[in-house]
């Protein structure tokens, strides 16, 4: 049957008048967006490549008569930015979340039951199930229908600008489609992901060959380092594509749930991944994910995985999140890919906390697209459990399609050569002698370790985490130049980095004076880096991103967290008597307040973040809940709570400002009215959050 054609407006002539040629540009505009979506996204075209160029041409000729006239979401702009001197920091408006994994199906039973007992119910739940693209997560703001930003995930609450970048995508709308049904928000934030195709990195690596220029190790970097490029040109000529798989706040358009949402995101004229799919019960959503593993290989992209998402709205938003991960949705993996390989040597690598790691050299392997040469071992124990030997042929895995560690070895295959690995009784950097801690309950722990607190390993991993993408992430400062600072005695702690001076750098081999100003411009713009992100570079043991970011929310300054004590540190949801002494312990040593002091020398600023919570209903309350609780489950209750700018308390302290008790209250609700502390039962709480 024959594709009903949309008739064609074509024209030879060059509107001559400014009204005339204002009319025909915005007819154009929609004409090329329309085929461009037909083409693009719906791999339907309706009219021929040379018919398109026709009206494509027509456009850039009057464009060019009429300079005026260019606008933004003109299909002429996809590449019509200069190159940039650095990516420029996006604030996201809601966090961009990493997922939690489930890796077996009782995972994903088990996340299931997690949502029902968080929300007191029983009643069956249905999901949508997509694939996991293996590409870039990216935020792509519209405004009254143009794009006008977009970004990457960055930290998840600070991205990266890519917006030329992603304009060069040709799947990506300039501007939105009129929908059939609805009618844009002024404000649109779209979610989605970039990536490349197998056979766009067969063509490019090939490319890359031809030229002699390095090749890219898979799809995935190709398509990050695709739109971290500064200049857009660049990417405009990387075969880049994109998924749509949601909203930043999805209340922004009617409908109530992720299937239905991303039939409306198609209307825009988005590109949907058509594997994605409604799933009535947890079983059909394993079944989908048996199909997608049969069909992995033989899809044009790479996937790792699938996406399940609760597909009620109003229960995403009853569940909320963790700091750290939506409680609505999960990462289902697939299984690591493995090969057999021989265990010729093993290493030890010094981490930053001491941490002495072994690490196996392996006859090279190639093990899902990737040359796998070394894997970690872990510790000691790990070793001595699966009875590894050096010599060996062992079982090889990317685990999540990532980390490489050796699974076990082939008994089978041992000749009686094999050599047993022993830790070593040492530091092998600074000799200093290794040993194990005690735990509470005498136990020891896992990790081996150096204690000397001048190990230049040490020091040095310190170095490389600061600078790092999840430190301070200075642009130049990567491991290799880390090391040959170190090597030059120019660096030996953090402050020495802001104390650099052009002369050294420029002088060192491979570097000169352009390289080494950029370097010191980089540094001087890290000096403003949010307070969570200092605090995460730090290294401080125990605290990671998560926790760093619940202190920045927390404590407004760098000094206000140097001066908490241990006791004020726990009241605070999320960290933990063992957290706490550690943050105390870091703060009080000397040597650390002496950096501490010389990085506030020179002109770091250890900014809080502009807190979305801040004129939010209950900012500035502390929340302690005692019994049981009728229509909402404590879990709930304590997410609304934050959701709303409150903060949820263990126990009772004179900072409360609300005990909420229920059936069967405890001790808690007595120490309260000790302290004349307000006290809420369930239907004032009701009131206060507004269910």
């Amino acid at each position: 049957m024959a594709k009903k054609v949309r008739q064609l407006n074509l024209t030879n002539t060059i509107p001559s008048d400014f009204k005339s040629a204002q009319k025909r540009i915005q007819a154009l505009k929609e004409e090329l967006s329309f085929h461009s979506y037909r083409y693009y996204v719906k791999d339907d075209p309706v009219i021929s490549d040379s018919e398109y160029d026709r009206l494509y041409q027509e456009l850039i000729a009057i464009e060019a008569k009429f300079p005026e006239l260019i606008t933004p979401d003109s299909p002429s702009q996809r590449v019509g930015s200069s190159p940039v001197s650095e990516l420029k920091a996006v604030e996201h408006h809601f966090p961009m979340l990493s997922l939690d994994n489930a890796f077996s199906e009782d995972d994903l039973y088990k996340f299931e039951e997690r949502a029902l007992r968080f929300l007191k119910t029983d009643e069956p739940i249905s999901y949508m199930a997509e694939p996991k693209l293996d590409g870039l997560a990216v935020e792509i703001v519209y405004e009254n229908g143009v794009l006008v930003q977009g970004s990457t995930r960055g930290d998840g609450r600070t991205g990266e600008d890519i917006t030329s970048n992603l304009k060069t995508i040709p799947s990506i709308p300039l501007r939105l489609l009129p929908h059939p049904e609805l009618s844009g928000p002024h404000l649109l934030e779209v979610r989605g992901e970039a990536f490349i195709t197998l056979e766009g990195f067969r063509i490019l690596n090939a490319q890359r060959s031809s030229a002699g220029e390095p090749l890219f190790a898979n799809p995935r970097n190709a398509a990050a380092g695709s739109l971290r490029q500064l200049d857009p040109s660049i990417t405009a000529n990387r075969p880049l594509d994109f998924f749509i798989y949601g909203l930043s706040d999805p209340m922004k358009l009617p409908p109530q749930g992720q299937a239905a949402l991303l039939q409306s995101l198609d209307g825009f004229g988005f590109k949907v991944n058509p594997h994605a799919k409604l799933c009535p019960t947890i079983q059909e959503v394993i079944d989908h994910y048996h199909f997608l593993l049969n069909i992995r290989q033989s899809l044009p992209y790479d996937i790792d995985g699938m996406v399940v998402k609760i597909n009620s709205f109003d229960l995403q938003q009853r569940l909320g999140s963790t700091a750290r991960s939506p409680r609505w949705a999960i990462a289902f993996k697939f299984p690591s890919t493995q090969a057999t390989t021989i265990l010729k040597d093993v290493t030890f690598g010094v981490g930053r906390t001491g941490a002495v790691t072994p690490v196996a050299i392996l006859e090279p392997v190639n093990i899902g697209g990737a040359t796998i040469s070394r894997a970690t071992l872990h510790n000691e124990d790990e070793i001595k459990r699966k009875d590894l030997r050096i010599g060996d042929y062992v079982l090889v895995q990317r685990a999540g399609d990532v980390i490489p560690e050796v699974v076990k070895p082939i008994a089978e295959k041992r000749t009686g050569r094999e050599v047993t690995i022993n830790m070593p009784v040492e530091c092998p950097v600074c000799q200093h002698r290794l040993s194990r801690r005690k735990l509470k309950d005498n136990k020891l722990e896992a990790a081996t370790r150096c204690e000397n607190p001048g190990c230049p390993a040490k020091q040095l991993r310190d170095l490389i985490h600061f600078t790092g993408k999840a430190g301070m992430d200075i642009e130049g400062l990567g491991i290799k130049v880390v090391e040959q600072l170190v090597e030059n005695d120019l660096v030996k702690d953090i402050a020495d980095i802001f104390t650099l001076k052009e002369e050294e750098l420029a002088a060192l081999p491979g570097w000169g004076e352009k390289s080494a100003r950029n370097l010191l411009d980089a540094i001087e713009s890290s000096k403003n880096r949010p307070l969570a992100r200092f605090i995460n570079a730090l290294g401080i043991r125990h605290v990671g991103e998560e926790i760093a970011n619940i202190l920045e929310r927390n404590y407004d300054t760098l000094d206000h967290l140097m001066n908490a004590s241990t006791e004020q540190l726990v009241h605070i949801e999320g960290i933990g008597d063992e957290i706490a002494k550690s943050i105390q312990k870091y703060f009080t040593n000397e040597k650390n307040k002496a950096i501490l002091a010389r990085l506030k020398g020179f002109g770091l600023q250890f900014k809080q973040r502009r807190n979305h919570n801040s004129v939010m209903p209950l900012t500035g309350f502390v929340f302690v809940f005692t019994g049981g609780l009728e229509f909402i489950s404590r879990n709930e209750a304590k997410a609304r709570v934050k959701e709303l700018g409150g903060q949820v308390a263990s126990s009772i302290s004179s900072r409360v400002t609300h005990v909420i008790h229920g059936e069967k209250a405890g001790g808690k609700l007595a120490k309260a009215q000790e302290l004349n502390l307000p006290i809420l039962d369930e239907e004032e709480f009701k009131k206060l959050i507004r269910l």
